[in-house]
């Protein structure tokens, strides 16, 4: 003989009536926890908005710069040196969104001109990050073996 079993779960939870709908409330402690991360978020902006832009202009939504800055209400002097940061190396680029950069990487240095040659962006950037005295550490290095 097998006897059924019934399991009962309970979820607190409030059905709230707005007009038109009903609305679920859960509980304000069932909110997930914020994950850390060690990118710096000025860096990941500023790359996110450069690559927004340049696929706006690949796209032809815009036909230059110049319409884009106007469009967008940008200064389009900022507008340029935003959209250089798509010339980055991969390599460089990952490193920034996996929060890796050499601490001398900050926004500041990247909007400053770099090559376009991506064997040169790194040792152009370690130096430009020595000039703000800043002294390299061992995740500069990594980055450079990661091609």
């Amino acid at each position: 003989m097998t006897s059924t079993t019934s399991i009962t779960v309970r979820v607190p939870l409030t059905i709230r009536r707005r007009p038109g709908r009903k609305t679920i409330v859960t509980p304000a402690a069932t909110k997930p926890a914020a994950v850390t991360t060690k990118a710096n978020p000025a860096l990941v902006k500023a790359l996110a908005r450069a690559f927004r832009h340049q696929r706006l202009l690949d796209e032809g939504r815009y036909a230059s710069i110049s319409e884009m800055a106007v469009a967008e209400r940008i200064e389009r002097g900022y507008l340029g040196k935003l959209l250089r940061l798509t010339l980055l190396a991969p390599h460089i680029v990952e490193a920034i969104m996996d929060g890796r950069q050499p601490e001398g990487m900050t926004l500041p240095v990247l909007m400053e001109p770099f090559s376009a040659t991506w064997d040169k962006q790194l040792v152009l950037l370690q130096a430009a990050a020595q000039k703000r005295h800043v002294v390299p550490t061992a995740s500069n290095r990594q980055i450079g073996q990661q091609r």
